[in-house]
């Protein structure tokens, strides 16, 4: 399998890379030209396409070929930035391809989500700050996922919990809602998020979904599996 990976420098996507050479998938980056550094350590086995990730000529020659595209959805800039890249990538992926993107809690599929108010609190705070200082537009992250969910594409977009580093755990456990018990701990590690974005070309039962991950050995997670038994 041949799989693109947009966004491929940052920590989280040097995490999806490392795990789908591990799975033996052909891998294809994208990054922008002054961060290729940070892929020194793969740069004999992947292939790699420099340029901002909302470049649609760019993102046009990076997914040809492959049947997977895992995208980070950055808020970075005030120039439409996460739209773009989500746009480019659905407009020119190939027929049939799966599509994994990746964003924060904050973004709901169909409104049912609950957050606190410190949670939402914090969101409009480094909405306003990060929009005044021309540094992050989070509405566009919002305006990006509503394009992919009106899309008949087969995609998932996956909503990550807080992060933490650290040696893998496993598979993160998922969730529809944000304010389901089984993610009250709001933590994940960030190679497990890669993880499970990896891990979700594979799997089917993924597709139109926006799945709330938490790590698997979090404490919510653990009493939730408890509760089955």
């Amino acid at each position: 399998m041949k799989v693109c990976i947009v966004g491929a420098s940052g920590k989280l996507g040097q995490y999806m890379v490392q795990h789908c050479l591990e799975r033996g998938y052909d891998v294809v980056g994208v990054c922008r030209s002054k961060s290729i550094h940070k892929l020194d350590s793969f740069k004999d086995r992947i292939q790699i396409f420099p340029g901002a990730t909302n470049d649609r000529e760019v993102i046009r020659k990076a997914v040809s070929g492959c049947q997977a595209v895992l995208t980070v959805l950055v808020p970075w800039g005030v120039q439409q930035y996460s739209s773009g890249t989500a746009q480019a990538v659905m407009d020119f992926a190939e027929p049939g391809a799966r599509l994994i993107f990746s964003c924060g809690w904050h973004i709901s599929k169909d409104g049912k989500d609950v957050y606190s108010r410190k949670f939402k609190a914090f969101l409009r705070f480094f909405s306003v700050i990060g929009k005044f200082f021309g540094m992050l537009e989070i509405d566009d992250q919002h305006e990006a996922t509503r394009r992919i969910f009106e899309s008949d594409l087969r995609w998932t977009v996956v909503r990550g919990s807080d992060l933490e580093e650290g040696e893998s755990q496993g598979l993160p456990v998922w969730s529809r809602h944000v304010g389901d018990p089984i993610l009250k701990s709001n933590l994940t590690r960030r190679t497990d998020f890669a993880l499970f974005m990896v891990a979700a070309i594979e799997n089917d039962e993924l597709i139109h979904e926006a799945p709330a991950i938490v790590g698997c050995q979090t404490s919510s997670a653990l009493e939730h599996a408890s509760q089955k038994k």
